[in-house]
């Protein structure tokens, strides 16, 4: 597998980037541009391992997918969507590979066609939980057979009926397998959220011509619609790959850069918020809004910080960040914590635990806690030898480790990265990054 490596950083990072388009949105834009009734137009569309995955999923589902590729991190698609009741029986289990998000909204969408369908995906998704989504769409009515709560999933077509179900915890992926399914029930769907889960797939399918509403805290998905609207849309910068160039323009002092089109839906903007309690220098510029969802240009100079501390909403609006965070908070003056966020210890891996024993290996001072971690920064962090684990967030967090630290570090199995941030190395590179392949092509 691909090496990185990382020299200490000798000048400020500086000049002008876009990050690859939302994972996020990219997943939906191939599950709803499938069932809609015509053609959707995807225009900075995220071609990563993870949505790549859902793409090929889709296909062996009968949708015919045109691709225009603009670069390695930017593609156009042309969705020929087949209707709510048009998608084919694949011949064989549908492989979402690493893709979390891909096979648990899938289920939904697909506990509601008329043949039965096989959901699999790598070993490493085969260890991440289903019955999150399983069990409130079993309450539907949907047969899914899963292997001690985990993948491969086996649906059998059934009849669906809507429901009132009240989610444990904030999760925009229970939300959506069950809105999806609801697309397919009678009735209404009704799903009460104890706190900001992401909200695209009630921004999409509104787009689309669904009427969903909020009430409260309650997400109500009413009158089904006989067809969905095609879609048209850009694909806003995704915030949680925008964050790794942030934090290291953040941390490399008298840096200066600017981060073009990211998404600043405020469900996913928690990071930022995190930052600049902090003390963070960054401000958004030429805001604004596509396909419904906000977006805006980022600039960020070389900051001094200062701890801090996340707990309850603000832990759902940066789940995906908090590796990169623990980075940051290594050179913050304080102990920095975060509480209520056993959620990554059923990551990709045991984001906790993994990211505390390869953070610790260049030097910092990191304690886990059963739901969270503190850490006491500053610290001056020592090159080293780390692993990724396959996890792309925390190859890319100890990157951006690396810049900070006195010697080289070298960080094994570091080609996951592209699951989410194609050309990664290439975007840190243009703003003067000492980064580079080593010892294997890519």
């Amino acid at each position: 597998m691909p090496t990185l490596q990382i020299l200490p950083q000798p000048t400020p990072l500086r000049g002008t980037i876009s990050v690859p388009g939302d994972k996020s949105i990219s997943h939906r834009a191939i599950m709803f541009g499938a069932i809609a009734n015509g053609v959707s137009h995807i225009r900075k569309w995220l071609p990563a391992g993870d949505t790549l995955a859902t793409l090929n999923a889709f296909r062996q589902l009968g949708v015919q997918i045109e691709v225009v590729e603009h670069s390695p991190q930017d593609w156009e698609l042309t969705i020929h969507g087949r209707g709510l009741h048009g998608l084919l029986p694949p011949e064989k289990p549908l492989n979402f590979v690493n893709a979390g998000t891909g096979i648990r909204l899938a289920a939904g969408l697909l506990a509601g066609q008329a043949f039965p369908v096989t959901l699999d995906g790598s070993e490493q998704l085969r260890k991440r939980p289903m019955n999150r989504i399983a069990e409130p769409l079993r309450h539907m009515g949907a047969q899914i057979a899963a292997e001690n709560g985990r993948a491969p999933l086996h649906i059998t077509p059934t009849p669906l009926q809507g429901i009132s179900y009240t989610m444990s915890v904030a999760s925009a992926q229970v939300k959506s397998a069950l809105l999806l399914a609801g697309l397919y029930a009678t009735g209404s769907t009704r799903i009460y959220q104890p706190g900001p889960a992401r909200d695209h797939t009630e921004r999409m399918l509104m787009a689309m011509g669904v009427e969903i509403e909020q009430d409260g805290d309650w997400v109500v998905l009413h009158r089904i619609p006989d067809h969905l609207e095609p879609l048209d849309l850009t694909v806003p910068g995704d915030p949680s790959s925008a964050a790794f160039p942030l934090v290291a323009a953040l941390l490399v002092p008298h840096s200066d850069i600017l981060i073009e089109n990211v998404g600043l839906n405020d469900t996913r903007t928690g990071i930022f918020d995190l930052l600049r309690q902090m003390g963070g220098d960054f401000e958004f510029l030429n805001e604004r809004v596509t396909g419904g969802e906000p977006a805006g240009d980022v600039r960020v100079r070389g900051s001094e910080l200062n701890a801090a501390e996340a707990s309850g909403t603000l832990v759902v609006r940066a789940i995906d960040e908090f590796p990169v965070w623990a980075v940051a908070t290594s050179q913050a003056n304080g102990l920095s914590m975060v509480r209520e966020a056993a959620e990554l210890r059923v990551k990709e891996v045991d984001r906790i635990s993994m990211l505390a024993a390869e953070l610790r290996r260049m030097g910092v001072q990191m304690a886990e806690l059963p739901d969270g971690f503190t850490v006491t920064g500053p610290t001056r962090l020592q090159g080293a030898a780390v692993d990724s684990h396959d996890d792309h967030r925390l190859g890319m967090s100890l990157a951006v480790a690396g810049l900070i630290a006195n010697s080289p570090t070298l960080i094994h199995d570091a080609g996951c990265v592209a699951d989410s941030f194609p050309g990664f190395v290439e975007t840190m590179q243009s703003l003067g990054a000492q980064m580079g392949w080593v010892g294997t092509s890519h």
